[in-house]
């Protein structure tokens, strides 16, 4: 990504029912053991979340996902292979944006929640957020 042109308006922030996001947004969330882990979180691109939510997210009732500006983070983003190798892009995906900034995501950083119901598969969940989920 290097081109203004090229650069997302959103990014998303896909979390657990078991994590619930109330409002107003703290200063600071609850962080996943996995960006724990990983040292950094990881987001989606808006293309990105169907897969993200299929694959990793299949058995939860419901999630919570946080639209981000990314004029809001930029500086703090690095394009990535999901796991941070060199290994490549996923197929159709591209490369994800890892946010680098200390594991900090809050009010600061969050510009509007949703909560999806997973209604036998995330198809109806996703189809009703279009107006919503913008690149």
């Amino acid at each position: 990504m290097t081109s203004l042109s090229s650069q997302p308006r959103y990014l998303y922030k896909i979390v657990p029912s078991t994590a619930p996001v109330r409002e107003p947004i703290p200063e600071r969330l609850a962080v996943s053991d996995l960006d724990q882990s990983s040292g950094y979180i990881h987001l989606s691109q808006a293309h990105q979340v169907p897969n993200t939510l299929k694959t990793f997210f299949a058995e939860e009732p419901l999630v919570y996902v946080l639209r981000i500006e990314y004029h809001r983070v930029l500086q703090d983003i690095r394009w990535e292979s999901p796991d941070a190798k060199a290994s490549g892009p996923r197929p159709g995906e591209g490369l994800f944006p890892h946010l680098y900034n200390g594991l900090r995501l809050g009010r600061e950083e969050v510009e509007s929640v949703a909560i999806w119901q997973n209604d036998e598969g995330w198809d109806k969940a996703l189809a009703g957020a279009k107006p919503w989920l913008l690149t």
